[in-house]
């Protein structure tokens, strides 16, 4: 099953931007299609890997950064190719 999942990193400390942005890299190295907005990442793939991929790399934030929140949004339908109408 092909899934969609918006990812909103939330470090609450003084190192926040560089805790985003090499959290995003690592993200976009990913061989997942990666969508990035300013308040979100969207990442789209197979249930199992993408899942599986996300476990470990949000657990490799939470080993190595303090106090940081981490928001999922997930979709049963991969949405990559969505456009607004107006």
């Amino acid at each position: 099953m092909e899934i969609s999942v918006e990812i909103t990193l939330i470090p609450i400390n003084k190192k926040y931007k560089s805790i985003i942005k090499k959290f995003i890299k690592t993200i976009r190295n990913s061989s997942f299609k990666v969508i990035e907005t300013p308040l979100s990442t969207q990442i789209f793939g197979d249930y199992d890997l993408l899942m599986e991929y996300l476990n470990k790399e949000i657990k490799n934030v939470f080993n190595n950064e303090d106090n940081v929140i981490v928001q999922l949004k997930l979709f049963n339908i991969d949405r990559s190719d969505y456009r607004s109408d107006f």
